[in-house]
């Protein structure tokens, strides 16, 4: 059985001789676009069978399904797994067919997300969504792995910034279409709404996204560029490289300032919705559509970053990172101690915020880690990133939830909350984001 599954996994080998050399840079054209849009369009629905639980957090509660301190563990339990599964499958992504390891996760979450419409225990509920982010976390590193076999160390940045888009685009399907779902259907096609999305994604990967350029035939990508690292790796194997990525102190010190960042962002993903509707006032598919700007201005902020990084950085990510870790804080300082009632001042904050996020989001989040491990590694470098990250926002849901519940009170049907506490700690966390990235400032990559 384990040799079945590890076998259906396993990376396709190389195919000799079965492209014509005239047409390879035909078929290398169309089959990197395939890889790059079917990576970015699926990664995105992962998103969407990820973030159906923020829509649907204040519609539950007030139907007396759940109450804050059972979502705000029902969060963590998905960021916790994810985070450890983030670590696991980034390592095996390295060595993985990707078109099967991510179409498998995709299909799998989304399938969750449809038994998760029905009425069930708390118990049973905490598990499912558990499960949930295991699944989730086989979306990530196959893209990224993908990125890295198909294109090349000069073109890396570029194009992972505008893979990042995906994080952005699944927010806007989600706080629009899905929201739109809960608002004339209610909270469970929050999540069959989701579910069925992710099939349709599931079926894309299954068709477009290809395991590597080898494995259809054609040359490397370094050969067919004739961009080779200046420090070559040839002669390592993967898992020792695999190994310089865990003994490296930068990749470590990027981690913590990413699970920092990951606090603050998902205190506006898992809460922001909340917090404007008990905050603020607003209704739910007000609320919803205020955060969902903040999708539209992270596809700029992460398209433009990598873009910007190479061109006029020479591939540093420092100087952007810090710019835009400081426009998080701004953001946040906005969104939270605004007086409520201004919905321009509200959606500006959110404008703010998801540029800033987008470009976080592209460079603490992986891209600064991929550029200083080795590209044969670029999944070990991502796993650790990621099980930090999601370690991150997995505590960030369980505070968050104790210290919304904790001041959450009902006088005569009358309801009242103070989030004073739940807001420095978000804030704090943004703070200490940026001051940890700083520390990374005259890193160097090492392959």
């Amino acid at each position: 059985m384990i040799k079945q599954i590890t076998k259906f996994f396993s990376a396709l080998p190389p195919q000799e001789g079965k492209i014509d050399a005239g047409i390879i840079k035909q078929q290398y054209n169309r089959l990197r676009w395939s890889v790059f849009i079917s990576s970015t369009l699926g990664y995105s629905l992962f998103y969407v069978c990820r973030l159906s639980l923020s829509v649907v957090k204040k519609p539950m509660v007030d139907a007396g399904i759940l109450n804050e301190s059972e979502l705000g563990m029902i969060g963590s339990a998905l960021f916790f797994t994810y985070a450890i599964g983030k670590l696991t499958n980034g390592f095996f992504a390295d060595r993985s067919n990707i078109r099967r390891f991510m179409a498998t996760g995709l299909l799998l979450t989304a399938l969750i997300n449809l038994a998760l419409g029905f009425a069930i225990p708390f118990m049973l509920f905490a598990l499912l969504w558990g499960l949930n982010g295991w699944f989730q976390s086989m979306g990530a590193a196959p893209s990224v792995v993908a990125l890295a076999r198909w294109f090349s160390n000069k073109e890396r940045g570029t194009y992972y910034g505008l893979w990042s888009a995906s994080h952005s685009l699944g927010k806007a399907i989600t706080f629009v279409v899905v929201a739109f779902f809960v608002s004339v259907a209610g909270w469970q096609w929050g999540f069959w709404g989701a579910g069925l999305i992710g099939l349709v994604g599931a079926l894309v990967v299954a068709i477009f996204l290809h395991d590597s350029p080898e494995s259809c035939g054609l040359p490397s990508i370094a050969d067919y560029k004739n961009d080779h690292a200046v420090v070559s790796s040839t002669g390592k194997s993967v898992g020792a490289l695999q190994k310089e990525v865990v003994k490296n102190p930068f990749i470590w010190i990027l981690a913590l300032s990413s699970a920092l960042m990951y606090i603050s962002r998902y205190s506006i993903e898992s809460w922001g919705i909340y917090y404007l509707q008990a905050q603020k006032g607003y209704t739910n598919l007000e609320a919803s559509s205020i955060i969902s700007v903040s999708a539209v201005s992270g596809i700029v902020g992460t398209v433009i970053s990598g873009f910007i990084s190479d061109r006029f950085f020479h591939g540093s990510r420092n100087v952007p990172a810090l710019i835009a870790g400081i426009l998080n804080v701004v953001s946040l300082l906005l969104f939270l101690f605004f007086p409520d009632g201004n919905i321009w001042a509200d959606t500006l904050s959110m404008v703010v915020s998801g540029f800033a996020l987008g470009i976080l989001i592209t460079f603490l989040g992986g891209l600064m880690a991929v550029d200083i491990a080795s590209k044969k590694a670029s999944g070990a470098a991502l796993g650790l990133i990621g099980i930090a990250s999601y370690i991150g926002a997995g505590i960030q849901d369980l505070v968050s939830g104790f210290l919304i519940g904790a001041n959450h009170t009902s006088l005569n049907g009358v309801e009242n909350y103070d989030f004073s506490t739940v807001k420095i700690f978000w804030l704090g966390a943004a703070l200490l984001s940026v001051v940890a990235a700083l520390l990374v400032w005259n890193a160097k990559a090492e392959d």
